[in-house]
Order: structure tokens, then C-alpha cells, then sequence
């Protein structure tokens, strides 16, 4: 790869997270497409970027086979969460949402040097791996290494958990001089970041409230337009955020000011929710954003963290400009949980019993849970059986995901709930 400009396509882009950490990593955009109107008006507000808005897997919105899109140094994207969020129904392939497989295909189509996508930590989770197993395998077939790491946004310098499951795809060249970024634990706290900006309208309970607001904060959950609601999250992440002093039954348009209770617990507003997204002005991450309140909070709560975003770009502009230390390949991957029944069925020459799968997958299978497994496989997959030798036998047919077929199911259910997705 040429040391000189790095250039980045940014699909789902949002209100531009990750854009600005990849801007900062030293990522020229071609193009970010994004669905939501605002978002796409917040990143227009702050850069002169191109911004296709639209469906992104829809080819009126964008053409992904401009000349100057080929070969792209990096396709980036932060696909829709809610296939695999554990706050959902973590219908993965079979929800119209779910963009990550379409996104490995536009890879094979667009030839980028390199592919990052992130999503929610449901993502790393069991009922995912045979998901991931597909994906990466897939990834092998279009020429790609690939590699899962779970990363925490207060490991980068953010006061807040959040946690997001980042696949990051290099060509073989580039692999030796690919490290995950080093993580060490923010010393930030929410009172640390915020206590000038609560404080800015007279409030005498600032430094108090600084004082109790000592830890990270829980994960923001922007919401959607499907749930409404610009509430800091779940029952359990306003409790939590109760301790730390915050009323996260909603968010407020100012500060609290000189009459509000001393020893009150004030909500936050949309500013100060982005400074622990990590667009913290103070640390040279400014960024405005387009829209109202409400439509503010979902852009900032959605988004994935700067910090976060540069230190990965970071990791993947040295890999392909071939910096830093290099080292073998074998000690690059991470330990990924799979499922070894799906392996089976995916390495097996046609039809396979059961006694044959599990002598491929390496493990006894209890009745039971066989036909347990089979059917947590058949939730994104096609199986098919049919009796061979009195015995009955598997096969993996194919894969229930949308990777952009003209006839996919997809379309309808997108069509249907394209008013509340987001």
C-alpha cells in the first residue's frame, strides 16, 4: 500500500463516530451513506464530505461501482444493532435490519485493502458463533484475514462502559503489521468531564454532584424511532445511573441552573451525553449535530465512540501502510467461540448423520441437544434432512441472511418498517 492518503467509505455511517476517529486516524472520506435524514444533515454540518441518504443496500440511493470507489483502502460501517442486541429479539439473519453479511459481499464486490465493522456485544455472544464462523469464512473466500475483538470505549479514554464487537479484515500482505490497539482504563469519571459544563448556568450543586458522579458511565442507549424516548436506557442503566447522581428518566435543553435543588439529581443534555460518547471538545473532538432533542440524543446515543474509532483506524492505517513492528500471523488472531456443529455440516460432503457429524466436530452430542443445536442453526441457516440408511440425514443448505439478492424477503419487511427503522 502507498504511504501516502488513505481513503475510507463509510457505510451506516450515522452522525459521524466513527468518521471522525477514522478522520483522525488519518482517513480521507470518498463517501458515507447513512438512512436517517439527520444524521446525514449532522454530518453534512460538519464536514464537505459526498452523503448518499438512503437504504444503503438500495442502488438508487448510491453506486457502489464508481471508479474511484474501487479499491477503496477501507470499507467501514457500523451495520444496524438491533438483529443481534440483546435487548431485542436477537433475530440475527432473519431480521430485515441485519446488513452485516451484505456488507462482507459489497467487500468482494468493492475489493477495499481493508474492512472494519462494529456492532453491539450481543454480536460475540454463543447464539451468534456459527454467524461469525460464516462471516469469516466468507471473509477467507474473497481473499481476507479476518479477526472478532470485543472492545470497551473506557478502555480508549471514554468515561463510559460501552462495549462493541469489532471485525476488522486485512489483505494477507498487511497482517504481520496489524495489532489491536493497547486498552488501558480511563481515569476519566462522569463528574471529571462534566462538571464545568453542569455547573455552566450557576448551579451551586456542581461540584457535589462532580464529587458523587465518580465512575464510568453506564452504556448510553440512544433508542430508536420504533421505541421513541430520549431516556438514558433500561431500568437497570437508570439505576445505575442514579448512583452516579443523574436523573435518566429524560434528557434537559440547559443546565440546571442557580434554583435547582443543591443536592438534586439533575438530568443531562445532549452535549453532555456526547462528551461521554467521546466527542469531547476538549480533547479535540468537536462535532455539531443537526435536528432536535430528541433526534440529537438518538444520533449521539447511537453512535460508536471517536476514541474508539481512531485507535482501530489507527491499528488498520499502519497495517496497510506497513508500520510499526511486525510479527507472524498465527499470533495476530484471537480466540473466537465457534460452533463446531456448524463446521460439520459446512466441511461434510453432502449428507451427514449425526454419528458423522459429531465425529467431524469432534464431540459427543446427546441426542437432545443435537436436534436442540440444529434448530438454534436453522434460526440463520437452511438445514435439510432427508433418511439415508434408516438413519437420518443433514445438510446446510444455505444461508438465511440478506447479501443482497434481488428477491430476498428482505425488501418486503424493510418496506414495511421503513418509517420506524433507524
Amino acid at each position: 500500500m502507498d504511504s501516502s492518503g488513505l481513503t475510507v467509505i463509510e457505510i451506516c455511517a450515522g452522525a459521524g463516530g466513527q468518521a471522525l476517529g477514522l478522520e483522525k486516524a488519518g482517513f480521507e472520506h470518498l463517501a458515507a451513506v447513512e438512512i436517517d435524514e439527520n444524521a446525514a444533515n449532522t454530518l453534512r454540518l460538519n464536514r464537505p464530505w459526498r452523503v448518499e441518504v438512503g437504504d444503503v443496500a438500495d442502488p438508487d440511493t448510491w453506486d457502489h461501482t464508481l471508479p474511484e470507489y474501487k479499491g477503496v483502502s477501507l470499507l467501514a460501517g457500523g451495520v444496524p444493532c438491533p438483529p443481534f442486541s440483546i435487548a431485542g429479539k436477537q433475530l440475527g439473519a432473519t431480521d430485515e435490519r441485519d446488513l452485516f453479511a451484505w456488507a462482507v459481499e459489497l467487500a468482494g464486490k468493492m475489493q477495499p485493502e481493508a474492512l472494519m465493522l462494529e456492532n453491539v456485544r450481543g454480536l460475540s455472544a454463543p447464539r451468534f458463533s456459527a454467524y461469525r464462523q460464516h462471516v469469516k469464512d466468507r471473509l477467507e473466500e474473497l481473499g481476507y484475514w479476518s479477526d472478532w475483538r470485543l472492545l470497551h470505549a473506557a478502555d480508549f479514554g471514554v468515561p463510559q462502559l460501552r462495549p462493541r464487537f469489532v471485525l476488522v479484515g486485512l489483505r494477507d500482505a498487511d497482517v504481520p503489521w496489524f495489532h489491536w490497539p493497547e486498552e488501558e482504563r480511563t481515569q476519566k469519571t462522569v463528574g471529571s468531564v462534566l462538571r464545568e459544563m453542569m455547573g455552566a448556568n450557576g448551579w451551586p450543586g456542581a461540584d457535589d454532584w462532580a464529587e458523587r458522579a465518580n465512575d464510568i458511565a453506564p452504556t448510553v442507549v440512544g433508542g430508536s424511532k420504533k421505541h421513541g424516548g430520549a431516556d438514558l436506557g433500561p431500568t437497570r442503566a437508570k439505576r445505575a445511573w442514579l448512583e452516579l447522581g443523574v436523573d435518566a428518566m429524560g434528557i434537559w435543553d440547559e443546565a440546571p441552573d442557580p434554583g435547582f435543588d443543591k443536592g438534586g439529581n439533575p438530568r443531562l443534555t445532549a452535549d453532555m451525553v456526547a462528551v461521554l460518547q467521546g466527542w469531547d471538545p476538549n480533547e479535540g473532538y468537536e462535532w455539531k449535530f443537526s435536528g432536535r432533542k430528541t433526534s440529537k440524543y438518538r444520533q449521539i446515543g447511537n453512535a460508536f465512540p471517536p476514541p474508539v474509532a481512531r485507535a482501530v483506524g489507527t491499528s488498520i492505517a499502519n497495517a496497510l501502510r506497513h508500520h510499526g513492528v511486525k510479527r507472524d500471523r498465527d499470533i495476530v488472531e484471537s480466540e473466537v467461540l465457534h460452533d463446531t456443529l456448524y463446521r460439520a455440516l459446512r466441511s461434510a460432503n453432502g449428507f451427514a448423520t449425526q454419528a458423522q457429524l459429531q465425529k467431524a466436530a469432534g464431540e459427543k452430542i446427546e441426542p437432545d441437544e443435537f436436534e436442540r443445536r440444529l434448530a438454534h442453526l436453522a434460526r440463520d441457516f437452511v438445514i435439510e434432512h432427508k433418511e439415508k440408511d434408516q438413519t437420518r440425514a443433514y445438510r446446510l443448505a444455505g444461508f438465511k441472511g440478506f447479501v443482497g439478492q434481488d428477491d430476498h424477503e428482505r425488501h418486503v419487511r424493510f418496506s414495511e418498517m421503513r418509517a420506524k427503522i433507524s
